[in-house]
């Protein structure tokens, strides 16, 4: 039987080798790969994760080879991510406490979210892929912290790169509110790597200048005093594997990362890269 991969992406734009990179491994496994999204709309990539000639402002440097902007551009115009599995009408979303009624609906919701565990039997892993859309709405989505505490207490790995690392340092269980990557070591987009200005989405015309928050200060905190944030500046790759988990820093670390799940999936890989 192939594995099956859920890949989530945000709908207001994914880092075009930031999905390449994962997929390709998968693909070269004879995974089946299922793309969702925040309300089922379709995924775009980020114009410049598709421009060879684009130079990342931190950097420097162009941060997309001539191949990868033909292969990423090529999967972004395929119909590979045209009707992606929307967690909006999948999960259902937590009701306020000041609602009529509460006692009733969130008794109902603890039902339906339980059934998550039964829904996600036939997916070997998850992955969250980076770009800043995933600020938007996969970073304080209540749904995505829902699913990524099924896989959880399924003991499948999660993938997540870059900004999509947020997602694991927000997503909590509501009694304790610690963070599941708390005690952890991941990776993450580091302070060095954040623009001063010129933060983009999709479908949004606006530049948001500097990031919303620093990424790697959010990681330092939500790993605790046992864990840990690794940056690993000044070295071109950046992935940590601390099991459940595999994080990628940003878009050098995409293949690499991609590599690495499968490791885990295939081989057992337990620890890398720390």
């Amino acid at each position: 039987m192939p594995r099956n991969i859920l890949i989530l992406l945000s709908e207001y734009g994914y880092w075009g080798e930031e999905l390449l990179g994962p997929l390709t491994a998968f693909d070269e496994r004879g995974y089946q790969s299922v793309f969702a999204t925040a309300t089922g709309k379709r995924p775009k990539a980020l114009p410049p994760s598709l421009d060879p000639g684009y130079i990342d402002p931190p950097l420097g440097r162009a941060v997309t080879t001539p191949e990868v902007a033909v292969a990423a551009r090529r999967l972004d115009e395929s119909d590979r991510l045209d009707t992606p599995t929307s967690l909006a009408e999948w999960i259902p979303d937590r009701p306020y406490f000041s609602e009529d009624g509460f006692i009733r609906k969130i008794e109902a919701y603890y039902r339906d979210i339980a059934r998550l565990d039964e829904q996600i039997e036939d997916y070997d892993a998850l992955t969250i892929v980076g770009g800043s859309g995933p600020i938007v709405d996969l970073a304080n989505n209540g749904r995505v912290h829902e699913l990524i505490l099924a896989f959880l207490r399924a003991g499948k790995p999660i993938l997540a790169e870059c900004y999509g690392v947020a997602c694991l340092a927000f997503a909590r269980d509501w009694e304790n509110r610690e963070s599941v990557i708390w005690g952890k070591h991941v990776t993450g987009h580091c302070k060095e790597y954040d623009y001063k200005d010129g933060t983009g989405f999709i479908g949004v015309d606006f530049n948001m200048g500097p990031p919303p928050y620093p990424l790697e200060y959010i990681l330092r905190d939500a790993t605790g005093p046992d864990g840990r944030y690794h940056g690993n500046v000044g070295k071109e790759t950046s992935v940590i594997v601390d099991y459940p988990f595999v994080t990628g820093r940003s878009t050098p670390d995409s293949f690499l990362s991609g590599q690495k799940l499968v490791e885990v999936l295939e081989s057992g890989l337990r620890r890398y890269g720390w």
